[in-house]
């Protein structure tokens, strides 16, 4: 069970004790990321996270490494397109410290320009690294061309023009404008007491910031089929189409969908392309979801002869999928598997914080792992063909490629062959 409180400025703090476990998994939430940056602060979410491990009015950049440390616990942070979580991890009677460090660096790091400009290096460096791996840089690209000019299809980390612009000055104000407290969750999970908790974050009721600005609408997709020249070994490739939102009444639908085509070793990608044809090392589907939309594709890396063969193949196993559903064991079995999944990740107090601080901040409640599965359970074979007729129409289907030149498929003839 887990419990909410409101601070008087609207910070939702919600805790869920767990009396067996010695430690403590404590996250603040922030409703800002790459899909809330306009033109000229791209990245500056992903930055703002990297700025405040960059020292405070109380505490070097040092100090705020050694701190919890020194008692073995963990301090780290991430950003996403939504998002950015601060999070700490320490054994219970380390709470307090936990919660004294990340409300220093929420509310007294210092943006020295010496440390901004010193940070921008290191993100470059960062954007660099991402830019020399292919089977990662692919992502991006696919999302930015699906998503065109909208925001949600840039990169998290931003570009190097923009990160150069970057300036104290913007950082306090988008801090100004996206960290307001209606857009702060504070989520706890482990060996806790409630009301302890509480009176710790006070400090968080007291800040007000009233600025806002409108919140991106939903991104229109396009459909694009096309090759990228990148001096690589193996050919790249992504296929895929628009997908749900998070609130989506098919997202479970979905989850099982794409468990069953590509989220393991025995699903029918992997058994097709790897096992049986020795085409590619990796291959798998995923969905990446949004607050109102989302990308459902399939990703493979493999020799640049062989790349149309895959992509007919995965071309076929949807194919089969939306013709001819799933078997009623495919189903029975995914169920477990995926339910398997959500009730192991409630024996690690982190996984309960990101549910806790993530749901809240996406749906303004908290979903439950128990209430997943009681919606998995839910979904018939007649939900699985129909959400993939919904999903997988030939018009809407994307390919991109990211590999070596002179490279010449008509993707537009391959998928209209093998798309019913």
């Amino acid at each position: 069970m887990y419990q909410k409180h409101v601070l008087p400025n609207g910070v939702r703090v919600l805790t869920e004790e767990i009396d067996h476990v010695r430690s403590v998994a404590i996250g603040v939430w922030v409703g800002a990321g790459s899909r809330n940056e306009t033109e000229g602060y791209e990245g500056i979410s992903h930055f703002i996270e990297h700025m405040f491990f960059k020292g405070t009015k109380n505490r070097t950049a040092k100090q705020l490494a050694e701190t919890l440390e020194a008692v073995g616990g963990q301090l780290n942070a991430f950003t996403t397109k939504e998002f950015t979580c601060y999070f700490a991890r320490v054994l219970d009677e380390d709470i307090s410290l936990a919660i004294d460090v990340l409300s220093d660096m929420f509310f007294n790091s210092t943006f020295e320009t010496k440390e901004i400009e010193k940070e921008k290096n290191v993100v470059i460096e960062e954007i660099k690294m991402y830019q020399d791996t292919p089977d990662e840089l692919i992502h991006d690209l696919f999302s930015q061309y699906v998503w065109n000019d909208h925001p949600l299809g840039k990169p998290i980390l931003g570009v190097e023009e923009s990160i150069n612009s970057l300036t104290r000055e913007k950082i306090l104000a988008y801090l100004e404008t996206r960290y307001t407290p209606d857009q702060v969750v504070i989520a706890v999970a482990g060996k806790l007491n409630h009301e302890d908790i509480i009176n710790a974050l006070a400090g968080f009721g007291d800040f007000k910031r009233e600025r806002k600005i409108p919140a991106t609408g939903k991104p229109q997709a396009r459909v694009f089929r096309s090759s990228m020249s990148k001096d690589t070994e193996q050919m790249h490739l992504i296929v895929g189409v628009p997908g749900l939102g998070q609130d989506d009444e098919d997202m479970y639908a979905l989850h099982i969908i794409n468990s069953i085509l590509g989220g393991g070793l025995s699903s029918r990608l992997f058994q097709e392309i790897r096992e049986q044809r020795g085409l590619a090392y990796s291959v798998y589907s995923y969905h990446s979801t949004y607050a109102d939309t989302g990308l459902f594709a399939v990703y493979a890396g493999t020799n640049p002869a062989k790349t149309e063969e895959v992509i007919k193949c995965i071309l076929h196993e949807m194919n089969k999928i939306k013709s001819q559903g799933i078997t009623e064991e495919e189903l029975t079995k995914t169920k477990a598997q995926i339910k398997g999944n959500l009730l192991l990740g409630l024996e690690s107090v982190s996984s309960r914080m990101n549910r806790l601080g993530k749901t809240e901040l996406t749906f303004g409640r908290v979903k439950t792992a128990e209430e997943a599965v009681q919606e998995l359970e839910k979904v018939t074979l007649q939900d699985i063909k129909r959400v993939m007729e919904r999903l997988w129409v030939k018009d809407r289907i994307s390919v991109l490629t990211l590999g070596q030149k002179g490279f010449d498929i008509d993707f537009d003839k391959l998928i209209n062959t093998n798309t019913i």
